[in-house]
């Protein structure tokens, strides 16, 4: 499932990520509707307003169907037929939308039918894994592998908030796939255009940690194609709806747990076994070069290399900090090579 996210960037930074190529070949930035909604967050929970791409031709007749807009969006799809004037009534829960059922549902499979079709932007979402043997849930950041390049290599250099923003521009977004409908209140008034995330199955690396996960438009063809209700079908769009290995993540602090929690602390890996003289996997060490100048000390944590790969090779504790976790830790660390790991290899 996923029923938390962030998505932080400032506006600027946020459309410049999401550059495009329109139906010519053209380099093109999406234009925004309603931008003064958009807040951004650490921490974005249900009912919160997120940023989604959708087709041009949503809101203008005519309007080439691969141009995009970019419009904050209530998570948590109220269906069109909603007859209620308070949508905190709906009965049900609309956050997310099971690939597997999703012609079975009015809410979903009406939307769905006209083209409503949405692309949600993050920098990535938790989730929570379940401790064995005891009541405890481990959070975890998870998204897109990062690609180091010339701007993230020289980040010591960035002081301003302008570099710190191009820095940003390197930061590869998650991009889900969703649903939208527009409902409009009873008693008249302005239209809420609200969404769903749709889930599939998890990929194999992400199981230990949750049975579920949204559904990654993996690369711009993907995006493209999605967004594109105009050129294509309901049914060739969903064949684009599965499971992705293309992805990592790393564990985070409990603090994200509260959503009304908002900070970069969110976001920071954390080591979950013992402090050792490690180097982080070159995403999460980017994560925490990036968000230095705003927490100095967390960036000196030693990180593990967390990866897809050591989540399967490494069991996980009862409880934090027990002896037989740290004499495999400290086994496993001699038997291996320390060579630096991707965060996806496969």
């Amino acid at each position: 499932m996923c029923g938390r996210t962030s998505c932080h960037l400032p506006r600027d930074v946020l459309t410049r990520a999401c550059a495009y190529r329109d139906r010519q070949g053209q380099q093109r930035l999406p234009e925004w509707r309603d931008a003064d909604k958009y807040c951004p967050s650490y921490n974005k929970s249900p009912q919160s307003n997120s940023p989604v791409l959708l087709s041009r031709l949503h809101f203008e007749k005519g309007a080439d169907s691969s141009e995009r807009i970019i419009a904050p969006m209530r998570w948590g799809l109220v269906p069109s037929w909603f007859k209620e004037s308070d949508p905190s009534k709906l009965q049900f829960n609309t956050t997310n939308c099971r690939s597997d059922t999703i012609m079975e549902k009015r809410s979903f499979k009406m939307p769905l039918g006209k083209g409503r079709r949405c692309v949600v932007l993050a920098d990535g979402f938790y989730e929570w894994q379940r401790c064995q043997g005891t009541s405890e849930r481990q959070p975890y950041f998870i998204y897109f592998p990062q690609i180091k390049t010339e701007k993230s290599a020289s980040i010591g250099a960035a002081r301003s908030p302008e570099d710190w923003e191009k820095i940003w521009d390197d930061w590869r977004l998650l991009t889900m796939a969703g649903i939208f409908d527009c409902w409009e209140p009873p008693e008249g008034g302005d239209c809420l255009y609200s969404y769903t995330i749709i889930t599939v199955d998890s990929c194999k690396g992400l199981n230990d940690i949750h049975h579920r996960m949204p559904a990654i438009l993996d690369g711009e063809e993907a995006v493209s194609k999605w967004l594109d209700f105009g050129k294509v079908s309901t049914q060739d769009a969903l064949k684009l709806i599965h499971p992705t290995e293309n992805i990592t993540f790393h564990p985070v602090s409990t603090v994200v747990n509260n959503s009304q929690n908002n900070t970069p602390e969110c976001l920071v890996p954390v080591n979950l076994l013992v402090k050792k003289d490690l180097k982080a996997s070159g995403s999460s060490q980017k994560m925490l070069q990036w968000l230095a100048p705003k927490s100095p000390k967390k960036a000196e944590l030693d990180v593990p290399q967390w990866s897809i790969q050591s989540l399967q090779k490494r069991p996980f504790p009862t409880k934090r900090g027990g002896t037989g976790l740290l004499e495999r830790w400290l086994k496993q660390e001699k038997e291996e090579e320390p060579v630096a790991k991707r965060p996806h290899s496969q």
